[in-house]
């Protein structure tokens, strides 16, 4: 094995990393994992470990991993113009292209793109911009913004309590205020099992009603959702939801935001989830698969709607008062440039749907009796095993036993990445876009067998 000592040390002395227990780490009880390279599915660790990245960074790395064609594109732009500000009308060849190809792949409608560099900070922009929109409109109360339990939009301090998820809110005095929380559509967790999917979305959607209507629907300015819940266990809707959604939102003049950081750009075998649901969001935010996290970058796309709204505006108040020093990047814009020109070469959202489907078939198959395997859903290459000490009851396992992180860990072991996702004992399981149906299958004998390993036949 090779090691670097001293790196090491270094990383405890000095490094915080995110979502780490910073006590347990510093004293050596929780692995660093330095790592070194990677390509295409694989990333290699300082020890020489080659590892299927079943998880693609943080559902990211669309593209895969050492594409040359993202790295030059980089490097020629940081050669020619490394950096210049996007503020009063100013732009680069790299961000100006970008926003147009976003345009074109967006749903119908949406055509107009502001950059940020992170899915937090395009939701903290997200909202910004409804209230900016409601007080142009002359509605200053049409302010709060609904989100679901298990929802994640990010670690800021208003995209963290859009979040629905207890450990992004303890210790951190979140949410704040205008923001609030509904049901989260969670088949597997319905509160009546005779519900069939239809009536469990039924239920969901007169539950969103009613708290608008306790609200006040002239307070309620936006509902923000996945289109597939991804952090919160990677939770295809049930059949019909967003349809209903989507008719109490019309009916109450409610903004609807897709956060699609997770689903854009191919992940779910569509460019976009929202069409594949039949969502029409306001406002659509993007992020990991607009560059396959080569450079940081997000964005926030709205329609026609929200756009004139907001262009009206600034012609009454003045400039829009809100920016970031870094907004359209040029290195990002660049890279961003070359990754969606890189998904379309080489079909990559057509090869997420074949390949997805093979996945999550091969899952079913190989787990799906697995006497405490709860169930086994995805979307394209998005796919999630969740384990429970007795399925036919939904009857879940003591979360102090990590039974979910025990499976990961063991992945781990047999040389494959998955993750173990928060509130339950889920398999989350993400790989990059190029994934091959071998590779697949690889995935699937691993979960298998890990499963095995840890909870036995």
């Amino acid at each position: 094995m090779l090691t670097n000592d001293q790196l090491a040390a270094r990383d405890r002395a000095a490094f915080a990393h995110p979502s780490t227990a910073w006590g347990a780490f510093e004293r050596g009880e929780v692995p660093s994992r330095i790592m070194t390279g990677g390509e295409g599915v694989y990333v290699v660790d300082r020890d020489g470990n080659h590892l299927l990245d079943a998880f693609a960074g943080l559902y990211c790395v669309n593209v895969g991993y050492g594409r040359r064609e993202i790295a030059d594109a980089i490097a020629t732009q940081a050669r020619t113009l490394a950096y210049y500000h996007a503020y009063v009308g100013h732009g680069t060849e790299a961000s100006i292209n970008l926003a147009h190809m976003i345009a074109e792949r967006a749903p119908a409608g949406l055509d107009h793109v502001y950059f940020g560099l992170s899915g937090s900070d395009a939701n903290e922009t997200n909202l910004k911009l409804v209230w900016y929109y409601n007080n142009v409109r002359g509605l200053h109360d049409k302010k709060t913004v609904i989100s679901r339990w298990r929802g994640y939009h990010g670690s800021g301090l208003m995209s963290g309590s859009l979040t629905g998820l207890a450990l992004f809110h303890e210790a951190f005095d979140l949410p704040l205020g205008r923001v609030v929380h509904t049901e989260a559509p969670y088949y597997f967790r319905r509160p009546d099992p005779a519900m069939s999917e239809a009536a469990f979305s039924s239920w969901c959607a007169e539950r969103l009603e009613a708290l608008i209507l306790e609200l006040g629907p002239e307070t309620v300015g936006a509902f923000i959702g996945e289109p597939v819940l991804g952090t919160g266990g990677i939770v295809p809707p049930p059949a019909g939801y967003w349809a209903k959604i989507q008719a109490v939102l019309d009916k109450y003049d409610v903004l609807l935001i897709a956060d699609e950081v997770v689903t854009g750009f191919g992940r779910l075998g569509t460019m976009f989830g929202s069409p594949r649901y039949g969502m029409r969001p306001d406002l659509v935010t993007v992020a990991k698969g607009l560059s396959s996290a080569y450079a940081p970058i997000s964005g926030s796309i709205m329609n026609e709607r929200v756009w004139a709204t907001l262009a009206e505006g600034t012609d009454r108040i003045g400039p829009m008062g809100h920016g970031w020093t870094y907004s359209a990047h040029p290195l990002c814009a660049a890279a961003a440039v070359a990754n969606l020109a890189l998904i379309d070469r080489l079909d990559l959202v057509a090869n997420a749907e074949a390949v997805g489907a093979n996945l999550n078939a091969g899952l079913a198959a190989a787990v799906g009796d697995h006497p405490q395997v709860g169930e086994v859903r995805g979307e394209g290459l998005l796919a999630a095993v969740e384990l429970a000490a007795d399925p036919a009851e939904r009857r879940l396992f003591d979360p102090d036993r990590k039974i979910g992180a025990a499976v990961v860990g063991a992945m781990r072991r047999r040389g494959v990445i998955a993750r173990a996702m928060p509130e339950g004992d889920i398999v989350g399981l993400a790989p990059p876009l190029c994934l091959s149906r071998e590779e697949a299958d690889r995935i699937v004998e691993v979960t298998r067998d890990a499963i095995v390993e840890v909870l036995g036949t």
